[in-house]
């Protein structure tokens, strides 16, 4: 077991650092010594010559006109003594006195407050970053076990040209920040991979990075390979989805599949797919990747509430992405729960509506099936003013971090004006990772707030009818499961149990629900615009 020798030098006597450090140290492995403070350098050699450390980490926190001796007397007495040839010397300090340091040449490292937690295990050769050519996992199952108890830490991240993402990538990497890129492929990719002729030139890059080939993701692939060597994961495609999951799963190892059950077709003109048949290829891919043992993320819930649908609809689709992900064999679901959107929500409802889809979804846990709570803030949340935007990232994910996530999804504080660049991306992580740390090391609980808690039963309740009404529409008996029926799915969207306002004029659909912001929940509503009850709206709805 290697060994770190502590001290403060001189007559510095502040020791909160570097007891964090070897605190830090010890955790990940090191057999540790705190030698004491303000010590000389005569005391601090007997110490070294007794404990023979593999590391003598020493802290100055004071002004630094006076360190120069003091660093030239260590020099003499320990650096350049046959003993201290074996050994690594790193100091923390101050940004003026790490000016000092650099020109006396005899620290292997000097930290000055700036680091992450992240850069310091790194530094220290942890096994959970790729130092000395040791790569973290790259396996999702096997990051999240590695980054315990901290979450993994994903970003999506495509530029509109491939050599601005490729650089980027490798950027980001080396930064260290994320556990797992999200590689955003522009429209024309998504849409139109396999069949080049039908890609409108004039959108090459529009909301994302033109991929154009096999080759194309590799290049990506191959950016990645370097730093903390994160993970690599991309949407499904809106056409040609089982072979695009295929050229993923080839090329950037993907992390994990990202499919709808319902969207990326006629219903949100994503593309040209007809509602029940996109259904049915999407469930296809679930199969595909379960088979596969690859987890898979049902991107549902979400999309309902991003069209102002009732927190009873979002919570409804949350239950019915992890149902039909269970029958296509996934083991391993990632269930993502998007918070602040529609983004009027009060943060009290949007955990009550949170915890309501994690109940109902983790009912279904057995020794064949668990899920993966994966948190993100909703980009509509964002405002345009960056300082702002900020304050937004930073409350979101605390909120987020009541659900003890195991992946976060990091939105940067930008997106409301521009895609993240590598630098806004870093940023936005390490605002959010400061926070993170902060909730695990002691936070108060807000699931246990009486209003939270009664507006979850409620939930719970109302989003039970909802899959009840569907289950109701096989009038015949025709399915062991209807929930998983392409056709029953459809005919519930088309008849608006599953509804949302901003599905008006979309011919799959109903889109005649009206639903209100009312006491920061998102609630049905009447012509009178007062709340309607969920057996009411049901009721209102024919099934025969």
């Amino acid at each position: 077991m290697k060994k770190i020798l502590g001290a403060c030098i001189g007559s510095c006597v502040h020791v909160a650092g570097i007891l964090n450090f070897l605190n830090l140290a010890g955790r990940i492995g090191y057999r540790t010594k705190f030698a004491g403070s303000a010590m000389s350098i005569d005391d601090l050699k007997s110490e070294f010559d007794s404990f023979k450390p593999d590391i003598l980490a020493v802290s100055y926190r004071l002004s630094p006109e006076s360190i120069t001796p003091v660093f030239k007397e260590l020099k003499e007495k320990i650096t350049s003594s046959p003993e201290g040839g074996k050994a690594k010397f790193i100091l923390g300090t101050t940004g003026p006195v790490a000016k000092v340091a650099r020109e006396a040449r005899i620290f292997d490292k000097i930290f000055t407050g700036e680091e992450s937690r992240e850069d310091i295990e790194e530094y220290l050769g942890s096994e959970r970053t790729a130092v000395d050519g040791k790569i973290p996992p790259q396996d999702l199952l096997g990051r999240i076990s590695f980054k315990k108890p901290f979450p993994v830490i994903r970003h999506h991240f495509g530029r509109p040209t491939m050599k601005e993402t490729i650089e980027g990538i490798k950027k980001i990497s080396l930064s260290g920040v994320l556990d797992i890129i999200s590689i955003g492929p522009d429209q024309n990719t998504q849409e139109h991979f396999f069949n080049p002729r039908k890609m409108n030139p004039s959108q090459d890059g529009a909301g994302g990075v033109p991929v154009r080939s096999e080759e194309d993701f590799k290049k990506l692939y191959l950016a990645s390979r370097t730093g903390n060597y994160p993970l690599l994961r991309c949407y499904s495609g809106t056409n040609d989805i089982v072979r695009m999951a295929e050229v993923l799963h080839d090329n950037i190892n993907n992390a994990w599949c990202a499919v709808p059950l319902c969207w990326y077709n006629e219903l949100d003109n994503r593309s040209s797919r007809k509602l029940t048949d996109s259904i049915r290829e999407n469930q296809f891919v679930m199969k595909w990747h379960a088979d596969r043992g690859i987890p898979v993320e049902v991107n549902e819930s979400h999309h309902w509430s991003l069209r102002y649908a009732p927190d009873s609809i979002a919570v409804a689709a949350a239950f019915l992405a992890a149902f039909n992900a269970k029958k296509m064999g996934v083991k391993t679901y990632i269930s993502q729960y998007m918070f602040n959107t529609p983004p009027e929500t009060s943060f009290k409802m949007d955990l009550a509506k949170m915890l309501a889809k994690v109940e109902m979804v983790e009912t279904l846990h057995d020794e064949n099936f668990t899920s993966l709570r994966q948190t993100r803030t909703g980009l509509y949340s964002f405002p345009t003013d960056f300082n702002k935007g900020m304050g937004q990232l930073a409350s979101s994910t605390l909120l987020q971090m009541q659900l003890d996530p195991g992946i976060v999804h990091v939105v940067a504080f930008c997106e409301s004006d521009h895609a993240a660049k590598p630098g806004d991306i870093i940023e936005s992580t390490k605002i959010a990772g400061k926070v993170i740390e902060n909730y695990i090391y002691g936070c108060p609980d807000m699931k246990s707030d009486s209003e939270v808690i009664e507006r979850k039963k409620q939930l719970i309740h109302d989003a039970s009818l909802i899959l009840e009404k569907i289950k109701g529409l096989d009038r015949e008996g025709r399915y062991s499961d209807p929930l998983t029926s392409p056709g029953i799915i459809s005919e519930a969207i088309k008849l608006g149990i599953l509804d949302a306002p901003h599905l008006c004029g979309i011919k799959a659909a109903s889109g005649k629900i009206m639903t209100g912001i009312i006491d920061g929940k998102n609630v049905a509503v009447g012509p009178d615009l007062k709340p309607l009850d969920e057996e009411e709206r049901l009721a209102g709805i024919g099934t025969a």
